[in-house]
């Protein structure tokens, strides 16, 4: 049967608190660590004007119903045709958006950077939990858990006897690991640079790849 624990108030004090606070703290250190080491990329002259090109195709597909019906095969012809459409780009020339994304060193030196700022604090951060407060159950979940939360919520406390809704100082840690995204965008906003999950997610989706343009 699960123990009813009785949590003392300095645990709050010195373990909850204090390890809430330095990941708040570490976090936005990180956010503007990481925009100071970002650096401003140089504008390609190539890219900004395949930008434009699709601009002007997506206007062109967006008022195709306001222009004649010979006009627009003529614009769609001048973007899409298979000769020499702006569009069009033969096969075994067109380049891996992330094959173009590497092959740029300073996208690839940002992206080092940003990693060494991702894991460098985390590792740092993670060793002092775990020599300062590690065996600290630190705080309770209000509601009750199943059986199947016990290991997330109990890392570093080998006691089956204890209630799942107790967490230890060490799962308390990567709780606020990956749930004070929200926080972040709340003061950060938005746009900061602490999600990076996301920022990987987005990582296949970047650059601009004109073969999956359609007018």
């Amino acid at each position: 049967m699960a123990e009813d624990l009785v949590l003392d108030t300095a645990i709050r004090d010195w373990v909850l608190i204090p390890l809430t606070v330095v990941m708040i703290l570490i976090g936005i250190l990180r956010y503007f660590v990481s925009k100071l080491m970002q650096s401003q990329p140089t504008p390609d002259a190539k890219v900004v004007k395949e930008g434009q090109v699709v601009v002007r195709a997506r206007n062109l597909r967006a008022g195709a119903n306001f222009i004649p019906a010979k006009s627009f095969r003529a614009r769609r012809a001048y973007f899409s045709n298979e000769e020499n459409g702006l569009l069009h780009v033969p096969k075994g020339q067109g380049q891996n958006p992330q094959a173009q994304m590497f092959s740029d060193p300073n996208m690839a030196m940002d992206m080092m950077k940003k990693n060494l700022s991702m894991i460098i604090p985390q590792t740092l951060t993670f060793a002092w939990v775990n020599f300062f407060f590690s065996g600290f159950v630190a705080a309770k979940i209000p509601f009750p858990l199943t059986q199947r939360f016990r290991s997330m919520l109990q890392n570093g406390i080998d006691l089956s006897t204890v209630d799942v809704s107790y967490v230890s100082s060490r799962s308390w840690y990567f709780l606020n690991l990956f749930g004070l995204r929200g926080l972040f965008s709340l003061i950060l906003g938005e746009e900061n640079a602490m999600d990076d999950t996301q920022r990987m997610m987005q990582m296949g989706g970047f650059g601009f790849d004109p073969t999956k343009v359609q007018t």
